[in-house]
């Protein structure tokens, strides 16, 4: 098993995301990056932390490559709007990269260029890319949530369309029975 950090915004949308994927065995939501240890949500709500909101990916690389969570990491937020993802705005919303090893690092550097040349984006990709840190869990209400609360506005408004989209661009990389 190897693992991944993303921050793509809010937690809850990233964890709906990765969940689907097979060869996925875990997502856990939490905060990464910041300057205190053991945040809350209410201090990384503030902004002032420094943390992200972020999830942790347990997956077997034999099954699903880094590559391809990168692609799907790139393809379901926006990696070209500073510390915001829609409304949700903020240093807790950035896009980032916490790698877990030196190929992980490199594999995000150049799935960047490749996009840039590619002019995949209309404006530059500001993910940032950083080694990985302390991950903090979120507070349990957080774990899960879009699956148990899919009829909550948020989740209609804002998760939904990903998932859609996921079931559009990558259907062949979703567990069986995972909608």
């Amino acid at each position: 098993m190897e693992t991944a950090i993303f921050a793509g915004g809010c937690f809850w949308c990233t964890e709906a995301v990765f969940q689907r994927l097979n060869g996925v065995e875990e997502v856990v939501s939490g905060y990464t990056g910041g300057t205190i240890k053991n945040p809350a949500y209410r201090e990384i709500a503030t902004g002032r932390t420094g943390h992200a909101e972020a999830v942790r990916i347990t997956f077997n690389a034999s099954q699903i490559s880094y590559k391809e969570l990168l692609e799907i990491f790139f393809a379901t937020h926006d990696p070209t709007t500073l510390n915001r993802q829609g409304n949700d705005v903020g240093t807790q919303y950035r896009s980032e990269i916490f790698y877990t090893t030196p190929e992980q690092k490199q594999l995000a550097e150049d799935f960047i260029k490749l996009l840039e040349k590619e002019k995949v984006f209309n404006s530059p990709i500001v993910t940032a890319i950083s080694a990985e840190k302390p991950f903090y869990l979120a507070e349990e209400d957080h774990h899960n949530y879009y699956n148990q609360h899919k009829q909550q506005p948020y989740c209609q408004i804002i998760i939904d369309p990903k998932i859609k989209k996921l079931n559009n661009y990558f259907s062949k990389k979703l567990k069986h029975g995972t909608v």
